[in-house]
């Protein structure tokens, strides 16, 4: 059986009975947290009244007036959470996960470097797959942020819609370069608009390459400088990582990922 549980107006899940039940003994589901499964139909119950959840008898809770896979998460207003709480969402996500999510950015690195060292058309060849491997990286970490299933499937996820892919990194890169044309500051400013196109891309499929790039304008009016607050925490972490003589890197990669997609789940709409 797979459970969706809201907590502080957001929403999380699919995750499995087992995954459920260890988060609430953990502390990290409380039991006036919401949770809801198809065979609740339209209501999300408290997380106190499953049985044995928290390992003991369920407790008796008034009734919620949510209703809908989607009712928990009605209040929650989009960019409202706190860039520290994102990052302590990112690690809640990756726990247990950190070797995947570090595996997958090897991966990620180990091709998208790899390919441009190609002789004649390393160049080529880069610029051809970074736009479908930007949506399969998206589509990697959001599915760590929502506790779901990743492999390394997902990370070719782009590459089956090449054109769309290919398509939005092309726009992307034509529009910040338009905009830097008339100072550093607009195309700036221009990329940190079009920052969740590729997470729109590994999220619709239906979305095409002008869509993608609208609807992240769109989430990002009035959230480009909470993106760049956010960057600039990791920026501290990054010289840490120096320290280290770049081994913290590889860790550092997954943990802002993460925190990306999660500031993806803050900004876009509620369907």
């Amino acid at each position: 059986m797979q459970w969706h549980y809201a907590k502080q107006g957001q929403q999380f899940g699919p995750v499995d009975e087992d995954e459920l039940r260890r988060l609430a003994q953990q502390g990290q589901i409380a039991p006036d947290d919401l949770v809801w499964n198809p065979a609740l139909g339209d209501k999300w119950v408290a997380a106190a009244s499953v049985e044995k959840l928290f390992g003991a008898a369920p407790t008796r809770t008034p009734p919620h007036p949510a209703a809908g896979p989607q009712a928990a998460a009605a209040p929650r207003t989009p960019g409202g959470t706190h860039n520290r709480d994102l990052m302590r969402m990112a690690r809640e996500s990756l726990r247990g996960r950190w070797g995947l999510g570090v595996g997958m950015m090897v991966l990620y690195m180990l091709i998208t470097v790899g390919v441009s060292f190609i002789p004649l058309v390393g160049s080529v060849a880069s610029l051809l797959i970074t736009g479908p491997m930007a949506v399969g990286l998206c589509l990697v970490f959001l599915t760590i942020a929502r506790r779901s299933a990743a492999d390394i499937g997902q990370m070719f996820h782009g590459f089956a819609r090449f054109g769309t892919a290919l398509g939005a990194y092309l726009l992307m890169v034509l529009f910040i370069v338009l905009w830097s044309l008339l100072l550093i500051i607009p195309g700036l400013i221009a990329s940190y608009a079009y920052a969740m196109t590729f997470f729109v891309l590994a999220d619709d499929p239906a979305a095409g390459p002008r869509e993608a790039i609208t609807r992240s304008k769109e989430m990002m009016r009035g959230n480009k400088w909470k993106l760049f607050c956010l960057c600039w925490r990791f920026f501290w972490w990054a010289l840490l990582c120096v320290l280290t003589l770049g081994i913290g890197y590889l860790w550092l990669g997954p943990y802002m990922q993460t925190a990306m997609a999660h500031f993806y789940e803050d900004v876009r709409p509620q369907s």
